[in-house]
């Protein structure tokens, strides 16, 4: 734990901590949610909440007189869907960057992230978990990045060497060239954000779910939208072709592997309806 903070303690571009996305999460829960407390949340932020009622005004989502607070917005889109908006814009700031370490180039990790964001969703509504949090982790699975990055800038190249001469797992590269892992960084960043117990798990364990114990559901429903943004082609630099298969991951879950295929076409037309509304945004 003290090599993975020391890490986090020696990136010199780590975004701030997302605060209102914790924030805002323990209010999901609630079945009867306090929308003046949501706005309070939210209205802070000019930026984010233009942002909020340019995609509920967007050609898509209105249906009606254009909303012109956050109210309204909440009104008319419920507090889930206000939610995941806040997530994306959030997500976007934290994860646009290029990461020259890992050979990803701008918004290339974001759009991973996001597409791995809407699959877990869609696998986590259909087996029954929640799919705010999983969405939530999808976006954030590969936090730990952020942080590595600049380590991994002069061993780029053995990273690579690393995953193809072993043929290793990303994360057994990174823990060979560096000692730690992304997930593991990630998980503990978020933690030190104060994000939930369930979150900060399925991001630790994203690449090997069943080590989640109490929540190896969530993270073997991260674990396979990673690989559902692999399949359909939303993986960038290294990490498309460094991911060890795991089988267990849909023990899991109690999938099998022809409904894979099922899961990948309901995750592109999603994304497809994400991507315009974030051009919206």
């Amino acid at each position: 734990m003290e090599e993975i903070d020391e890490y986090i303690r020696k990136a010199k571009t780590l975004p701030p901590a997302p605060k209102i996305l914790p924030q805002l999460m323990p209010l999901l829960k609630q079945t009867d949610v306090d929308s003046a407390k949501v706005v309070e949340l939210i209205s802070f932020d000019a930026g984010l909440t233009a942002k909020i009622l340019t995609v509920c005004n967007s050609a898509s989502q209105a249906g009606g007189q254009p909303v012109s607070n956050l109210h309204e917005a909440l009104l008319r889109t419920g507090f889930a869907e206000v939610f995941r908006i806040v997530a994306k814009v959030v997500g976007e700031q934290t994860l646009g960057s290029a990461q020259t370490g890992y050979g990803l180039g701008k918004n290339e990790l974001w759009e991973h992230s996001a597409v791995v964001a809407v699959a877990a969703r869609i696998v986590a509504t259909d087996r029954g978990l929640d799919p705010n949090v999983a969405f939530t982790a999808g976006l954030l699975h590969d936090v730990g990045k952020l942080v590595l990055t600049e380590a991994l800038e002069g061993s780029y190249e053995r990273l690579v060497e690393e995953t193809e001469k072993n043929q290793q797992a990303l994360v057994e590269a990174e823990k060979t060239v560096l000692g730690v892992d992304h997930a593991e960084v990630g998980g503990r960043l978020l933690s030190q954000w104060a994000f939930p117990k369930p979150l900060v798990d399925a991001v630790s364990w994203h690449h090997d779910p069943i080590k989640s114990t109490e929540n190896a559901p969530l993270a073997a429903c991260i674990y396979l939208a990673n690989m559902i943004a692999a399949f359909t082609g939303h993986s960038f630099g290294h990490q498309a072709f460094a991911i060890r298969g795991r089988g267990e991951a849909l023990q899991i879950l109690g999938l099998q592997g022809d409904e894979l295929p099922m899961y990948m076409i309901k995750t592109v037309d999603e994304f497809a309806k994400v991507s315009l509304l974030a051009a919206a945004a």
